[in-house]
């Protein structure tokens, strides 16, 4: 397997955190065969990819899998939570999956390339339906900005408190501490670990326990996903 934090070192930088993670996009589709799932998953990135990475959070079983336009062989068990199949899917190929259980929806898709030196890079949006994935991405991408131009990073976040001031003020009272002042200090200096650990326990003080639920919800995050590559 594809060790994560190989996986995501330029995240913040070399991919789009957009949205379309949540929403239906060409990246995937999916259809129902004897009762197991059938996703198609597609090179939408403009280029050639290496490897596909897949998460769940649920244990599934992949059985039959077909690469159009090139070949990806898996790098471990087809039974498990996280699959990378590698080899070469030209762009505009698709990788077909079938995955038991039926009702089982990939947390996380992402396709990479390998570089000249054997660093794995992400190309393209992920997709993405898990509220956990989200604050993962979140922190991996905060990181990689700030790293490469933290004066962006702090722009970005003076204004995502201007555009809620109202709604964070509210909250800030009613969680008792100022939101802007615990959350700086931590965005300028942790890692990625302690970024996704303070997103996701203020999404439990908010009770928000989906996806669908924090981005539709009533915080807009448009500056952030702009400095992310939005």
């Amino acid at each position: 397997m594809i060790r994560a934090r190989n996986l995501w070192l330029v995240l913040g930088l070399a991919m789009s955190l957009t949205l379309t993670a949540f929403a239906a996009t060409t990246f995937t589709e999916t259809y129902v065969v004897g009762g197991t799932a059938v996703w198609l998953f597609n090179n939408t990135t403009g280029e050639a990819a290496s490897i596909l990475h897949l998460e769940f959070e649920e244990e599934v079983t992949l059985s039959t899998t077909l690469a159009i336009g090139g070949q990806l062989v898996p790098m471990g068990p087809l039974t498990g939570t996280v699959f990378d199949f590698a080899g070469t899917l030209t762009n505009g190929g698709t990788f077909q999956v079938y995955i038991e259980p039926v009702t089982a929806v990939p947390a996380l898709a992402q396709w990479l390339k390998m570089d000249a030196s054997g660093n794995t890079l992400p190309i393209g949006s992920p997709y993405f339906t898990s509220l956990a994935v989200l604050g993962r991405l979140f922190g991996m991408g905060i990181v990689a900005l700030r790293e490469a131009n933290p004066a962006a990073l702090a722009a970005a976040f003076e204004q995502f408190f201007a555009d809620n001031a109202d709604y964070l003020a509210g909250l800030s009272e009613s969680l008792g501490m100022s939101l802007a002042d615990s959350l700086m200090p931590i965005i300028m200096a942790s890692p990625a670990e302690g970024i996704e650990n303070f997103f996701n326990t203020i999404m439990g003080m908010l009770g928000v326990t989906s996806l669908g639920e924090a981005v539709t919800g009533d915080v807009n995050w448009s500056a952030l996903f702009a400095a992310l590559g939005m």
